[in-house]
């Protein structure tokens, strides 16, 4: 029988916020695929390590490089800034990355590896409550 919540992420801006304890917590399956998907277009979801937090800051450095705000002039040909300047830049990398992930479970357990953690990654700079989809079948 498919099981089914939701998860609410609290943000304070841009950065990766982890929440696989959350998970972890909520299953109770001996065996099944967790389907995870979040329901906004200007944030991401991602398996990343989480020993080392110089991982996180990063990433989030690189993305920030690659895709700047719209104040930056190389930017400029952007259309979609009514919402800020971090707004279309965020559904950019939003669309660069995963929005749903896929992970079995085994034994009780969601088959993650050693170093690997389940975030959510925020692209705006203000805080949100973002929802993930949880789904095992």
């Amino acid at each position: 029988m498919p099981k089914q919540t939701q998860f609410n992420i609290e943000t304070h801006g841009a950065g990766l916020y982890e929440f696989t304890q959350h998970v972890t917590n909520w299953i109770d399956v001996e065996t099944g695929l967790l389907t995870l998907f979040v329901q906004h277009t200007s944030c991401s979801l991602l398996i990343q390590e989480n020993a080392d937090p110089e991982v996180q800051t990063d990433l989030q450095n690189y993305f920030a490089r690659l895709v700047p705000p719209t104040t930056d002039p190389s930017m400029s040909y952007l259309t979609h800034t009514y919402e800020g300047p971090d707004d279309m830049p965020a559904h950019i990398k939003a669309a660069m990355m995963p929005v749903s992930l896929n992970i079995p479970i085994i034994n009780g357990k969601i088959a993650l590896g050693t170093w690997q953690g389940i975030y959510l990654f925020e692209h705006r700079d203000a805080p949100h409550t973002r929802r993930v989809v949880a789904h095992i079948s």
